[in-house]
């Protein structure tokens, strides 16, 4: 069997591939998290998903798989640890290691499901709605997101002006406090009501 690769360390804000770019092999990350996004031709911009220890980048999958290149952009969004497992080595491995092949295709199944959520709120839900549910999403057990407006708008597939009124709404409606760079989440509940998912 052949020798597990060594691990590499990657700087936040390192750009480790972008469309067009040629897939190296598969990314197995240890520590941190990659922000993958697209970019419409008008621009815009949204974050499709992030890769964190246990998840599967798809644009990878589907690169190795397909002999495709990349179609969108994968960003260090923290310092990084992680491994790449050449192309003949993961389809050796796919091939041959059931276990690996069980675990590659269930963290696949999961991430198709976050972007089927992803089209669902893009296409159905309000700007209020996608909004309160990335500020929650991004605060995570705590109460602040460092972010600014243009990278909200980002994570939502929305222009910045439109962030920067659903935040003015929210900010009079006692939910939120805006500072340059910084939201603090005033009321949790109010949030997560406008989402319309239980608590």
């Amino acid at each position: 069997m052949s020798a597990t690769p060594a691990p590499l360390s990657v700087p936040r804000g390192a750009v480790l591939f972008r469309p067009e770019d040629a897939c190296q092999g598969f990314v197995v990350v240890r520590e941190g998290s990659i922000k993958v996004s697209l970019t419409a031709e008008n621009g815009r911009e949204i974050v499709l998903y992030r890769v964190r220890p246990g998840e599967v980048c798809l644009q990878t999958f589907g690169c190795l798989v397909n002999g495709n290149t990349y179609s969108a952009e994968g960003v260090a969004e923290t310092d990084l640890l992680l491994e790449i497992i050449p192309a003949g080595e993961f389809q050796r491995r796919v091939e041959q290691d059931l276990a690996f092949r069980q675990q590659l295709f269930s963290a696949v199944a999961a991430r198709f499901a976050d972007l089927e959520r992803l089209v669902e709120d893009v296409a159905l839900s309000s700007i209020e709605e996608r909004l309160a549910r990335a500020l929650l999403r991004l605060a995570g057990p705590g109460t602040t997101v460092d972010a600014t407006q243009e990278a909200l708008a980002t994570e939502i597939g929305s222009a910045r002006e439109v962030i920067s009124r659903q935040l003015g709404l929210f900010a009079r409606a006692g939910l939120v406090e805006v500072a340059r760079g910084h939201i603090a989440l005033k009321d949790r509940a109010g949030l997560q009501a406008l989402t319309h998912t239980a608590i």
